[in-house]
């Protein structure tokens, strides 16, 4: 379990092809200064995705991600120096500063525009047929792993405010129109809209 709180950005290293080229190795540079203590097997969501660290060195862990993951995520696309956002996992008595975020991408965005709006910035998202129903205007939406509330909501779009911090802290200082971006559906929302299908 995450909570959408990014705590380093990330430079994808290197990029191999496993098994018949359908799988891959992800190799990702950070600035966390004690990456090499971490435990082989840790979980570290990338980008939004919940990966397995399977090796680490001083400044760079590896993950290897499965075709399914491949197929659903926007890591498929990724090239040497793409930035990735990154967090640890939930630890009992972390600080919770953002929202309960499992690491598993629910689907596939697409930034539409950005605005300036007062000191911040309006993002508008684009989302796949039949996932607005799950995103609510103040509820919260995790996007490539960042814990946002949504301002406002229809059928095919929803928009969030990225204040400068954020946009310094995490990919959103790259991002452009058009880009594709992970997103996560609040995990409440996944179990309502399931419940309701048995009414």
């Amino acid at each position: 379990m995450f909570t959408g709180i990014i705590t380093a950005l990330g430079t994808v290293r290197e990029v191999r092809p496993l098994g018949e080229g359908r799988d891959m190795r992800l190799v990702i540079a950070t600035t966390w200064p004690y990456t090499a203590a971490i435990a082989p097997g840790a979980s570290i969501a990338c980008s939004g995705c919940c990966l397995t660290a399977v090796a680490l060195g001083a400044d760079w862990f590896a993950v290897d991600v499965s075709a399914e993951t491949l197929s659903k995520t926007t890591l498929g696309s990724w090239r040497v120096g793409s930035t990735v956002n990154l967090e640890r996992a939930l630890r009992v008595g972390d600080e919770l500063g953002g929202h309960i975020v499992s690491g598993h991408v629910d689907g596939v965005g697409t930034a539409l525009q950005a605005s300036p709006e007062n000191g911040s910035v309006r993002w508008r998202f684009l989302v796949p047929a039949g996932f607005g129903r799950y995103i609510a205007a103040k509820g919260s939406i995790a996007i490539d792993g960042v814990s946002l509330t949504v301002n406002e909501a229809d059928a095919d779009s929803f928009g969030v405010n990225i204040i400068p911090h954020t946009a310094a802290v995490t990919g959103f200082g790259r991002l452009a129109a058009g880009d594709p971006v992970n997103l996560e559906i609040d995990m409440l929302a996944r179990y309502v809209a399931r419940l309701a299908e048995f009414r």
